[in-house]
């Protein structure tokens, strides 16, 4: 009896490994969603990979942090804790200040020269007597990072510059971002610095304002400038790409602060929001928000990895 009963239950056993796990079927109801279906033996190697994957997950950026945004929960952090320049990263909070004074967004606002940038010598396309709508020069400054745009919100706040920035500061400090300082509404100053901590509270405020979710996510705009239509485009690649699900994107480059992205997204069908802070190559930080999103998705993902 007991030898009947056993050959019962290998083959039980043998019948439920033949079909999908749940993190298998939740694959795979993402790939009917995109019109790529997948035989279930194939889908079986790549669960089994991507597993192997999570077991070490390895970033290039310096330090990085994914978040849970339902649970609260850290799944990964590396160095989450260094202060570090965080370039134009800092836009979101200049997008938050500005919005934050319930401005006109159709007021033309015209670049002036104090919004010309004489510390890294940026150029741009918005030459000093460029007007454009309150809402343009957000958008730009959100989307393309462009720096006159993000200068010219400062200097038509209320009080100017220096109200600006002390605005920003106080903001900081009220989101409880104790890493968190600025000196310029741009990123342009290495002076702008954060940890990768901060900076999730940041993007999770920042991702409550329609506009920041808006303008941060869009792919292209075009702007006519002295008679002449020029297209401004989303300097992160993946918010063009159909296998992702963005709610907010930042990027940030000065030399002092390498590489730097943090997003918003639909990862497993769960909010979630990536840091990564000083990323080495033109690539890495891309390449690590693939990695992560694969780390998320796989299946027997542990709550928590850290390193560093």
């Amino acid at each position: 009896m007991k030898k009947a009963t056993m050959c019962l239950l290998v083959l039980s056993a043998l019948s439920l490994a033949a079909g999908p796990s749940g993190a298998e079927a939740a694959q795979k109801t993402v790939s009917v969603k995109k019109h790529k279906p997948v035989r279930s033996h194939a889908k079986k190697r790549t669960s089994k990979a991507a597993y192997q994957e999570t077991a070490n997950l390895v970033l290039g950026s310096a330090s990085a942090l994914v978040l849970d945004q339902s649970t609260g929960s850290v799944l990964f952090e590396k160095n989450a804790g260094a202060v570090l320049p965080i370039a134009s990263i800092t836009k979101l909070m200049t997008a938050m200040v500005a919005l934050d004074a319930h401005p006109n967004l159709d007021e033309i606002l015209t670049i002036g020269d104090e919004d010309v940038d004489t510390l890294k010598g940026t150029r741009s396309r918005l030459r000093v007597g460029t007007q454009l709508s309150r809402e343009e020069m957000l958008r730009l400054a959100l989307m393309s990072s462009e720096n006159r745009a993000a200068s010219s919100l400062a200097s038509h706040y209320p009080g100017g510059r220096e109200a600006f920035i002390v605005a920003m500061n106080r903001k900081a400090q009220e989101l409880g971002l104790q890493d968190t300082q600025f000196s310029d509404p741009t990123g342009l100053t290495a002076a702008n610095v954060s940890s990768a901590r901060d900076l999730v509270k940041m993007v999770a405020v920042a991702h409550q304002y329609p506009l920041i979710r808006e303008f941060t996510t869009s792919t292209e705009y075009e702007v006519k400038i002295a008679g002449r239509t020029h297209a401004f485009h989303n300097t992160n690649s993946l918010v063009k790409s159909s296998s992702w699900d963005i709610g907010l994107s930042k990027t940030g480059y000065i030399s002092e602060a390498g590489k730097c992205l943090v997003m918003q997204a639909w990862l497993n069908n769960k909010p979630t929001i990536i840091v990564l802070l000083d990323s080495l190559g033109k690539m890495t930080r891309i390449g690590d928000a693939m990695r992560i999103k694969r780390w998320v998705e796989s299946a027997s993902l542990p709550q928590r990895q850290s390193t560093g």
